[in-house]
């Protein structure tokens, strides 16, 4: 075993403080990261909340991991010392179901492994990136460009996947309309996937704040939710609408008005409720009402080739591990553009 150090939630709510633990020796198919960086997801902050339930603690959050290889198991073939490294939501999966087997392993019929808040299959605690190394299996590692910023990479491996997964499977193309609703951490990296991918690209977002943000980012139009005449205006305007915002008190029903025949809405954030649907809401438009979590290894890795081929990274706000508590409430506050990564090597700062 070997020491590590990161930072920690010792129970519900309780704010994260330095914590040292053990990762384990190395495998025959083992990767040693150094962790240089790691991205704060909102769902860090549900889970250290303990608000989906069942969380399991003292918990290291974190699973936007980017680093540098340092050491591999005797049978590793796909890394070596030295590369650039990321780890994303798991790392690993039962490996023979249907879905595993097509690369899905983000819809592991047995359940995926995740990378903190959950046990492995032999019942190691798994510990996230909120810490200065970890150990994995080399299926479940991701390389990342030369070209990319670590800093400025590390959301990519929840973020970036987040919103390339659904924008990819419904085929935002050239030719094509395509909504993101919300400008935030998840948001503004699907604005810079589907313009990159050649779709014609709207921001739908509560009020203009954000506008020029938006174009800057690859945004062809940007209107404000707020105003009820976007609703008249883009009336079936839209084939794919990315839905990103984490709220129960929106009207989903307004937003599938805005589908065009054959549309659809695919749900990427989590409210805290369930949201009410009317029929004639999908009926009256032959639309789909969807969802999408993050993606399996084969695509999580054409992401990050692609964000590599087009220069794409999130758009960060670099802090010592000193301040995530702070940062934790300025995410609930929508206070930061787009993403918070963690510089790791703060943790050897007093």
């Amino acid at each position: 075993m070997s020491q590590a150090k990161g930072f920690a939630a010792a129970a519900a709510k309780a704010p994260l403080t330095p914590y040292s633990f053990e990762r384990r020796e190395l495998r025959d198919y083992d990767v040693a990261i150094d962790i240089k960086f790691c991205g704060i997801c909102h769902s860090d902050i549900h889970q250290v909340r303990d608000e989906w339930g069942g969380s399991i603690f003292p918990m290291v959050p974190g699973h936007e991991i980017a680093g540098i290889v340092t050491a591999v198991g005797s049978k590793v073939t796909k890394f070596k010392v030295g590369d650039k490294a990321g780890i994303g939501c798991f790392v690993d999966s039962c490996r023979t179901c249907e879905e595993c087997q097509k690369g899905l392993e983000q819809y592991c019929a047995k359940g995926a492994v995740w990378t903190y808040n959950a046990k492995a299959k032999d019942g190691e605690l798994m510990m996230g990136g909120y810490s200065d190394k970890i150990v994995a299996d080399e299926n479940y590692i991701l390389h990342i460009p030369e070209n990319l910023a670590l800093d400025a990479a590390a959301p990519l491996l929840c973020a970036g996947i987040t919103l390339y997964s659904p924008l990819r499977h419904w085929q935002a193309v050239p030719g094509k309309k395509v909504a993101i609703v919300g400008l935030g951490g998840l948001g503004h990296m699907g604005v810079k996937l589907a313009h990159a991918m050649g779709a014609e690209v709207t921001v739908l977002s509560q009020s203009l704040r954000k506008q020029d943000d938006g174009k800057r980012l690859g945004a062809d139009h940007f209107y404000a939710t707020s105003d009820p005449k976007t609703f008249e205006k883009l009336a079936r305007s839209f084939d794919l609408i990315i839905n990103t915002v984490s709220s129960s008190e929106m009207d989903w029903n307004q937003y599938l008005s805005l589908l065009k025949v054959d549309g659809s809405m695919v749900v990427v954030g989590v409210p805290d409720k369930p949201n009410e649907v009317a029929s004639f809401s999908l009926i009256l438009g032959r639309r789909s009402l969807a969802g999408s979590a993050i993606g399996g290894i084969p695509e999580t890795q054409e992401m990050l080739d692609f964000c590599g081929e087009h220069n794409i990274t999130s758009d960060i706000e670099l802090i010592p591990i000193q301040k995530v508590n702070e940062a934790y409430d300025r995410v609930v506050k929508s206070d930061v553009r787009y993403r918070f990564v963690i510089d790791l090597a703060s943790l050897n700062s007093n």
